[in-house]
């Protein structure tokens, strides 16, 4: 579009091209359109460097129709000819999608507008859209913004995406294998934390390798840290993992449903009577979260086990006191079944996992890597079932992010596969979870595989490179129709290149995300460690390698005393104190006031939450 093609209708001086070049040689004309598409007709030189690129497949296009300047995306170019002449013009055919409208305001800089309200007519002046309405049709108007790389199309164009809408109506980051999926949701991450100080975020890590990228903004979590009593599960998480993953016998199940709340009852009253009114609206459930004791639970076992009423159904009691000493003994459950004294200390856990204080460290690394392969479903259920429940009784006074790398392992497609109540948490947090300020971050590769109800409710979704045809279909059926052109490019774009699509931004780009320093990556230190085990020749420690297998520690010294399962504990201690009382007798050693520790309430609704 040039300043000397006044006489066509053009209101508004453009940049000015090299007017050496023949007409036919940068500009084009419609010559077909059917409401969503239109079709130019152009003439295409040698490939020089003045036309190079002119017309190539990812360009975006203008087309000049006196006030409002249509702009399209290239797709598809050909020669009606199918032929190629060296020395001379080669006519082609360029077929465009239709994005939106350009046109100038009041102050004379451009406003887009998706959509068509003046469809291009034949014979319409296409050619490469100008640098000032590019960067009108990505812009935000006034959100706030957050530059996150480059346009694929010009790398002086920044690629913005609006933080508030992107976190508050959840996000997607779906890519095969080694595109650099976890590279941009760390640069993701470290964008939103620098913009929204007051968020929290929980990153549910199966691999261990997103702590090194936030060394001083993050804590990690892993099996050696972890605390997170047993009590804190609902029944049928328990469920879980007494049964390993198997399917539970009901008979079973509904003895446990029993017995829990007697063993809480028993906790918080150990020496009055124990009563069930189901009548009373203050009772505890199986699914209420307050402190019991295993051993009450085995100790009910045993008493109703020496009835005779209960004569039938000693095979199930006995069967189920078999399945809880299983799980208290094994040494990969230490995380659940470790504590020596059971105790009041939800607000302690739930702090420290969900950053309450933050202390200036508002990620939490949750290493699931570590954990048995049939608890990892329930420890996830209880997370994100805790985040939901922390975000609506705080009154959006909490903000929290919940980023599940490998979604598909935790919400699949089919229903038959997973667990129940993770995949219900967790698309409890897709569906309302942006009422009360609770987000979801949803990485994978394979996105065919994921429940296509969660990934529905990811209203901005960065697709990277995806080789797969059923993974495309699923992003293609997620993005307008006036953008659907721009997958194709799915399986051919390079490392940190992204399509993003959806709230987030202000239409459909193609970017690339910014370069990182390779000590911000996430798993640097695990690759730092490999390159340095090149050079050695030591051999492995087989013996290291084997105990690690076994989970067991080494014992302690004999002058330190052995914690043992079922402690004695006072029977007039009540829920919530963090030191046992000093009664009269030879169990319970003295105590004063200044050794005990003192909790910290930063929050009132967050300390009565539970209570």
């Amino acid at each position: 579009m040039f300043v000397e093609r006044a006489q066509i209708g053009e209101a508004t001086s453009q940049e000015r091209r090299d007017n050496a070049q023949p007409d036919s040689r940068v500009l084009g004309r419609v010559i077909q359109c059917d409401g969503a598409r239109a079709t130019l007709a152009a003439y295409a030189a040698d490939g020089s460097a003045a036309t190079k690129g002119l017309w190539t497949v990812g360009r975006m296009v203008s087309i000049n129709l006196g006030d409002i300047r249509t702009v399209g995306l290239v797709y598809r170019i050909e020669t009606p000819t199918m032929d190629w002449i060296e020395d001379g013009l080669n006519p082609i055919t360029v077929h465009v999608e239709l994005i939106g409208e350009v046109r100038d305001g009041e102050d004379g800089k451009p406003l887009f507008d998706r959509g068509i309200t003046a469809y291009p007519h034949i014979g319409a002046i296409s050619h490469r859209i100008r640098a000032r309405d590019l960067e009108a049709v990505y812009d935000l108007a006034g959100r706030r913004a957050l530059t996150i790389g480059q346009l694929s199309q010009d790398h002086k164009i920044e690629a913005r995406i609006a933080i508030d809408d992107t976190l508050n109506r959840h996000f997607a980051v779906v890519g095969t294998t080694g595109v650099g999926k976890s590279t941009a949701v760390s640069l993701l991450l470290r964008k939103a934390i620098a913009a929204r100080p007051d968020l929290r975020v929980l990153i549910l890590d199966p691999h261990s390798e997103f702590s090194t990228a936030f060394p001083d903004h993050s804590i990690r979590i892993n099996t050696h840290t972890l605390d997170l009593p047993f009590w804190l599960f609902r029944l049928e998480e328990l469920v879980e993992v007494l049964f390993r993953g198997r399917d539970a016998v009901p008979e079973e199940v509904d003895l446990l449903r029993d017995l829990v709340p007697l063993a809480k009852q028993l906790y918080r009253n150990p020496t009055g009577a124990v009563m069930r009114r189901s009548t009373d609206a203050s009772g505890i459930t199986a699914d209420t979260p307050v402190p019991y004791r295993i051993a009450d639970v085995l100790k009910v076992i045993d008493e109703r086990m020496g009835m005779l009423d209960t004569k039938n159904d000693r095979p199930l009691y006995r069967s189920l006191r078999t399945r809880i000493d299983s799980a208290v003994n094994d040494p990969r459950y230490r995380f659940m079944f470790g504590s020596r004294l059971i105790e009041d200390n939800i607000h302690e856990t739930i702090g420290k996992i969900f950053r309450v204080p933050h202390e200036g460290r508002p990620i939490t690394c949750f290493e699931l890597a570590g954990l048995p392969s049939e608890v990892v479903n329930s420890v996830c259920s209880v997370l994100a079932r805790l985040a939901f429940d922390l975000a609506l009784n705080s009154h959006g006074k909490l903000k929290l992010l919940v980023l599940c790398e490998e979604a598909h392992r935790y919400m699949p497609a089919d229903h038959r596969l997973g667990f129940a109540p993770t995949r219900h948490a967790l698309s409890r947090i897709a569906k309302e979870g942006r009422k009360y300020g609770c987000y979801l971050g949803v990485v994978t590769q394979r996105p065919g595989e994921l429940d296509p109800t969660v990934l529905s409710q990811c209203s901005t979704v960065f697709a990277m490179r995806l080789a797969n045809d059923i993974d495309q279909e699923i992003i293609r059926s997620a993005i307008a129709d006036s953008s659907a052109s721009t997958l194709s490019f799915l399986s051919s774009m390079g490392q940190r290149e992204a399509i993003a699509f959806g709230e987030g931004v202000a239409t459909t780009m193609r970017m690339k995300f910014e370069y990182m320093a390779p000590a911000l990556l996430p798993g640097a230190a695990k690759r730092n460690e490999a390159d340095e085990s090149i050079d050695e020749i030591d051999d492995v420690d087989i013996a290291s390698l084997v105990e690690s297998l076994r989970s067991v520690t080494r014992p302690l010294a004999p002058s330190s005393p052995q914690p043992s399962f079922g402690t004695p504990v006072d029977p007039t201690r009540q829920a919530g104190e963090s030191t046992p009382r000093n009664p009269s007798g030879p169990l319970f050693g003295a105590a004063s006031d200044q050794e005990r520790p003192r909790r910290r309430f930063d929050d009132e609704s967050f300390r009565r939450l539970y209570e």
